[in-house]
Order: structure tokens, then C-alpha cells, then sequence
């Protein structure tokens, strides 16, 4: 659990760092476009490229990057086997009857399962490249800033990135929370790794029902808080930082648009 890295910020001195908030998010959902484009494994190489030069450039390393993956460890492997079997296209590569029930194998579920597999990677290193070399702050500015023209047609745009803000922000939080209930709860005899299904279930409910208590007294707290400095989400605000754009950020924009360009480019020739 205390290995959970989405949500944490790493601060770093590097040119990943120093990019514009809005430049960063701009570039990320473009790439994210790009790999649901069918380019094939020439376009997901290049991809996969672009982001480790990014995470070299970070600082980051790598082993800290494929701590994201374990969240996502379960609901990966459940997609991937559904995939599996439920393909029925190519040549057919393992056919086995298990109690009755058949079970077929085709080669182009084994293709489609990796494309599924590098896709979902390489969102989980970009959206984690993106929480850990950005401020929570500056993540909620940039969010504003590319949410105002919204505005026209009533969209609260500061609202959708205060909330944004504050879940990010309470992420970390909750799982130090996390981790001193479970250390309450060890010391009191719960057994969280060993034991029967039935006994891990009762002790997953004594960790679930005083984390939602805590939660929701961080977060009257924090309500609180905001009200009592006179927080008027709806009011009139005064910026004391301004963003704006500098070279690396319109490299940094024009690298994700060449990228997006490429992959169009491969999917029409493959």
C-alpha cells in the first residue's frame, strides 16, 4: 500500500518539471489519442520511445514508474483472460474441454490481448509521468486555465478543477491513513495476508468502515476550513502566479502532435 505511487509528486529540478501545467496536459491527451490508433507495433514502439526519453529527461526511475502497474494488476489480468476467450478470430491454437465447458484459443485474441496490454501501459506511465512531475496546485491551474473557454456555455470550470485538486491532493493522504488503521488493526490480532477467504473478507470490513470514517471527517474538516477563509467558489479570484508558455512547452506540444501525425499516418498504411 505505501508503495502506491499515482497521486505523488516527486519534486525535481529537470526540464520535465519546469514545463507549463497546461502544455503537459495537452501533450498527454494527445499521445492518449494516439495509442487508441491502430498504427501497430511500429507506432507503439515509437510511443514507448517518446516515453522514456520523457522519463529519462524526469529523472525518474524506472522501477518507481512500474509501481503504478500493481493497482492495476487484477483488473488487467481479468480483461486480458475475458479477451482471450471471447476472441474467435485467426487460427485456432488451443482447444481443451475442462468439466463439459469448452475453451478455445485463437490467434488473433493472443494479438489483440498485447495490443490491449501495451495500450494500457502506456496510459499508466503517462498519466503517472504527468502526477509525478506536476504540482497538485499547478495541475488544478492548468485544468482551469484549459476549462475557462467552457465557461461560454456555463461549465464550472474552477469547481471541476478544485474538485480534481483535492482528490489528487488526498490520495497520499488516505493511503497513510490506510496504513496506520491496518498497523492498529495488526496490533489488535487482524491478519490481513494469511487465513481463510471468509476471514480476509471480515478483515478488509474492520480496515473499510473507520478509512470511510476518517475520510469524511478530513472532509467536513476541510470544508470547514474553506469557510472559515471565506472561500466563494463562484466569486470573483485574483491569480498570484500567471502562467505562460515558453519554448520547451511549444517543443513539448509540437513532439505530440509529430507523434499523433505518425500514428495516423501508420494506421492508414497498415
Amino acid at each position: 500500500m505505501d508503495k502506491i505511487v499515482f497521486g505523488k509528486y516527486i519534486p525535481l529540478d529537470t526540464p520535465v518539471h519546469a514545463l507549463d501545467p497546461r502544455a503537459k496536459i495537452i501533450a498527454m491527451l494527445v499521445v492518449l489519442v494516439a495509442i487508441f490508433l491502430p498504427a501497430g507495433w511500429l507506432g507503439y514502439a515509437l510511443i514507448a520511445l517518446a516515453v522514456g526519453l520523457v522519463i529519462l529527461l524526469a529523472k525518474i526511475r524506472f522501477k518507481v514508474i512500474f509501481r503504478a502497474f500493481k493497482p492495476m494488476l487484477f483488473m488487467m489480468i481479468f480483461l486480458l483472460v475475458v479477451n482471450i476467450l471471447s476472441t474467435k478470430e485467426g487460427i485456432l491454437l488451443v482447444d481443451i474441454d475442462i468439466f463439459g465447458a469448452e475453451f478455445t484459443i485463437y490467434s488473433e485474441a493472443i494479438i489483440d490481448t498485447l495490443y490491449i496490454v501495451v495500450r494500457l501501459l502506456l496510459m499508466i506511465m503517462i498519466t503517472t509521468i504527468l502526477t509525478m512531475t506536476t504540482k497538485p496546485l499547478d495541475l488544478t491551474l492548468g485544468i482551469e486555465y484549459l476549462l475557462t473557454p467552457l465557461k461560454v456555455i456555463h461549465v464550472p470550470a474552477h469547481e471541476i478543477a478544485m474538485m480534481i485538486s483535492i482528490a489528487l491532493r488526498f490520495i497520499p493522504t488516505i493511503i497513510e491513513e490506510t496504513m496506520r488503521i491496518m498497523n492498529a488493526q495488526k496490533s489488535r490480532g487482524v491478519d490481513f495476508e494469511e487465513g481463510k477467504l471468509k476471514e480476509k473478507i471480515s478483515a478488509i470490513v474492520s480496515l473499510i468502515v473507520p478509512l470511510f470514517s476518517v475520510s469524511l471527517q478530513r472532509a467536513d474538516e476541510l470544508a470547514n476550513a474553506m469557510e472559515a477563509r471565506g472561500y466563494a467558489p463562484d466569486g470573483p479570484r485574483t491569480r498570484y502566479r500567471r502562467l505562460q508558455y515558453a519554448l520547451r512547452d511549444y517543443i513539448l506540444l509540437a513532439g505530440a502532435v509529430i507523434i499523433l501525425a505518425v500514428m495516423v499516418v501508420l494506421a492508414f498504411v497498415i
